[in-house]
């Protein structure tokens, strides 16, 4: 028979999301946010909603709001630190699930609750086994579009806001306007980065994955 709980779950769920992932230059970075029951309609009326459908001034200033009023943790892999990870694993949905877990994990130990919803990126059962080995018990939906749910819609504001000061920063750092996504601009920035700083740098601001890579080199060589 199981023990009974001392304390009993919070009602409440988690949501976690992520922003970075399409972007060749800067971090991935995994937010996740715990919402009280009975909260939404509050954030509704703040105006959150998933930060694809946000301008970044707008994500900028719901984010603080956000990480005011409610528990959440934000957790981001550098460009330097993610290389590694995907020479290691080979795979950006288990440097996810890592990164989404150890989200998770973080507001677990602030809140006993039992719901998390994700939005669907991978194998569920590898972020299970992280938050089991760290004796975490919670019951994880992974779902399309999760971000039509208020907490999965604030960590994703969350993620965008922190990933874009993150972004300014590399910019600050190399002398040059790093910019979002994956186009030809980003190959245009990559290529005149190449020429200040030498191949070497794209390890530190980019995810040499990304075909852009190999683009790049190319164009300088």
């Amino acid at each position: 028979m199981e023990q009974p709980e001392l304390f009993p779950p919070e009602k409440g769920h988690i949501g976690t999301d992520e922003s970075g992932k399409g972007d060749y230059f800067g971090p991935i970075v995994i937010a996740g946010v715990f919402v009280p029951e009975g909260q939404e309609a509050v954030l509704a009326e703040f105006g959150v909603k998933d930060s694809k459908r946000t301008s970044d001034n707008r994500a900028r200033e719901l984010a603080e709001i956000i990480k005011r009023g409610y528990l959440h943790s934000i957790v981001s892999i550098g460009p330097e630190r993610y290389n590694e990870l995907y020479l290691k694993l080979r795979n950006l949905n288990r440097i996810l699930a890592w990164g989404h877990s150890r989200a998770i994990e973080n507001i677990l130990e602030k809140v006993n609750c039992r719901l998390a919803i994700t939005d669907q990126f991978g194998d569920k059962a590898f972020v299970l086994n992280a938050l089991m080995k760290k004796g975490k018990r919670i019951e994880l939906i992974q779902k399309p579009k999760a971000e039509e749910d208020m907490a999965v819609a604030a960590a994703s504001l969350l993620a965008r806001a922190e990933f874009l000061k993150r972004l300014y920063f590399l910019s600050q750092d190399v002398g040059l306007e790093l910019p979002k996504g994956a186009s030809t601009i980003v190959e245009e920035a990559g290529v005149k980065l190449v020429k200040l700083h030498g191949p070497q740098i794209l390890d530190k601001v980019a995810k040499t994955h990304f075909k852009i890579t190999e683009r790049v080199l190319a164009l300088v060589s």
